[in-house]
């Protein structure tokens, strides 16, 4: 129980701000222009257990690291839960109203943030996936040039001058994009090397320092899952139970963190498919293939799962994974 529950509706130019206490169900609004100092300022003055939420936004992590220090629980909440906020008018005081009564009832689903010491790993890990995606785009730019000559290689292009032309810029291009992906993996290769959680991760199979750090900058902490179960959901590896009234209506699938699942899926590509040396991993993928039946993807998909199960269990306990101590009937 709090004596105060305050929620913000932040924007640039303006930020409205309703409060409801624990013996009223009355709620007071403003609506002042944008200032975080102000609104420090207006949290520090209200005396008793308070509790602040907004939405997660772009700017929710500044918001989190400026405002944690001035309330008692700092709840960032999901947006695409709160369908009440879409019902009828919608402004700015509207949806700060209808946020603080839902925080009251307990009914928003929060969005994990972390601490400042993570900031910079999901900065940079943002980063990189702003430049991969950039650079694949700019690769099927180039494809798709090729193919409109009937051609697959650049002689084509060369043909023609207009097609040149573009060919250069895009090469151009393409070659910045080499030179900076190289930058950001010589970077995760000494984030790997001076942080303990990320060392101990690229120990697993198939996942190198990239994906070392790609797990560590979102997952932050294990013990915020219940379980390992709740982990592979979030991972979006399991598929999750539709009953009611005691019947089963199939699976669904959770909603996800994409870009972990893309991590233990390459992961499990790597060291399942890939491996010449047959590890531990690939020995338990060709078993499922050749004694479980399992059709490939089903197999990949396993092994990714293992291997998510055995990032879960790095994360939680600190300790270095050893692969010694792992068998192929062991997992």
């Amino acid at each position: 129980m709090y004596d105060h529950y305050v929620a913000l509706d932040w924007a640039q130019r303006n930020m409205a701000i309703a409060r409801m206490t624990a013996v009223s169900s009355r709620v007071t609004t403003v609506d002042v222009p944008s200032n975080i100092a102000d609104l420090q300022l207006y949290l520090s003055q209200l005396k008793g257990k308070k509790t602040l939420t907004f939405e997660e936004t772009t700017t929710s992590q500044w918001l989190y690291t400026e405002l944690r220090e001035y309330v008692d629980e700092l709840v960032v909440c999901d947006p695409r839960r709160n369908r009440l906020l879409s019902e009828g008018p919608k402004t700015d005081r509207i949806d700060a109203e209808k946020l603080v009564r839902l925080l009251r009832a307990d009914l928003l689903k929060p969005v994990f943030h972390s601490g400042d010491q993570f900031i910079y790993l999901r900065k940079v890990v943002s980063g990189y996936q702003d430049l991969v995606q950039s650079g694949v785009r700019i690769q099927n730019q180039r494809a798709a040039l090729f193919r409109a000559q009937g051609q697959a290689k650049s002689e084509a292009c060369l043909q023609h001058p207009a097609g040149r032309f573009v060919l250069e810029g895009i090469e151009r291009a393409i070659s910045q994009y080499e030179q900076e992906k190289a930058r950001y993996q010589g970077h995760f290769e000494k984030l790997a090397s001076k942080h303990l959680m990320i060392r101990n991760l690229t120990a697993l199979p198939g996942v190198g320092a990239i994906g070392a750090v790609k797990i560590a900058a979102i997952v932050v902490d294990a013990r915020r899952f219940k379980n390992k179960g709740h982990f592979l959901s979030y991972c979006g590896l399991v598929k999750l139970d539709r009953v009611s009234g005691g019947k089963s209506y199939g699976k669904k699938n959770p909603r996800y963190c994409r870009p972990l699942k893309s991590v233990f899926k390459t992961a499990a590509f790597t060291a399942a498919v890939r491996d010449n040396r047959r590890g531990p991993m690939r020995q338990y993928y060709l078993q499922l293939l050749e004694h479980g039946n399992y059709p490939e993807h089903n197999a990949r998909h396993k092994v990714a799962r293992r291997i998510a199960i055995l990032a879960y269990g790095v994360m939680k306990s600190g300790k270095r994974f050893d692969v010694r101590r792992l068998s192929c009937k062991a997992v």
